[in-house]
């Protein structure tokens, strides 16, 4: 007797495009962010300047209903599964400042984040992405650092919603780590989480 194996993966993906696609028919699709997952390189390198111990305020807005916590991918909605992209962003950073063994919700240092935007668009052909960020860091209730950081990415995308719905959904967590490569790499952000003199 023949035994056939039918690859779990390959059906749950054709039953996701097929729910997809009756879904951006009627014009009511509401997708969810892929989780996020951290750039280790970038992370390595700023493990590398010996950052001090840092907290994560609230990201901000929290609002959900907050524009920047909304984005459109044509007739789809894309939403956060922390509940607003502004969560997304303060539980990448944690875990990011985790891994590295540097998080610390008691410090004295505190970086605090405001998105100023928050954008997916689809084009025709090519899919684009900004991300802009307001980064703050106290030490002691003092400001060592405030400064604004820009994200960017570009991806493949389609006249077809079917291609190029799913392709922005995937670019989402690209765009928080693209906007994170940005804050770890830059000098005055890792002078600003130095350990503090004793």
């Amino acid at each position: 007797m023949a035994i056939v194996f039918r690859p779990q993966g390959l059906r749950w993906r054709t039953c996701t495009c097929a729910l997809l696609l009756a879904a951006l028919a009627t014009g009511c699709a509401q997708l969810g962010a892929p989780p996020y997952a951290a750039d280790y390189e970038a992370l390595d390198r700023l493990e590398a300047r010996n950052p001090g111990k840092v907290a994560v305020a609230k990201v901000q807005p929290t609002d959900p209903n907050d524009k920047i916590n909304t984005l459109g991918l044509r007739r789809a909605k894309l939403v956060s599964p922390s509940g607003s992209f502004a969560q997304y962003l303060e539980d990448a950073l944690v875990r990011d400042l985790g891994e590295i063994s540097v998080y610390d919700p008691k410090a004295p240092t505190r970086i605090a984040a405001r998105i100023l935007v928050n954008e997916l668009d689809l084009g025709v052909v090519n899919g684009t992405g900004r991300m802009d960020v307001e980064v703050t860091v106290t030490r002691n209730a003092a400001q060592t650092l405030r400064k604004t950081y820009r994200g960017e990415i570009a991806f493949d995308s389609s006249y077809a919603n079917i291609v190029a719905v799913p392709a922005g959904q995937a670019a989402y967590p690209r765009l928080v780590r693209a906007l994170l490569r940005q804050v770890y790499g830059d000098p005055q952000f890792v002078a600003a989480i130095a350990p503090s003199a004793p």
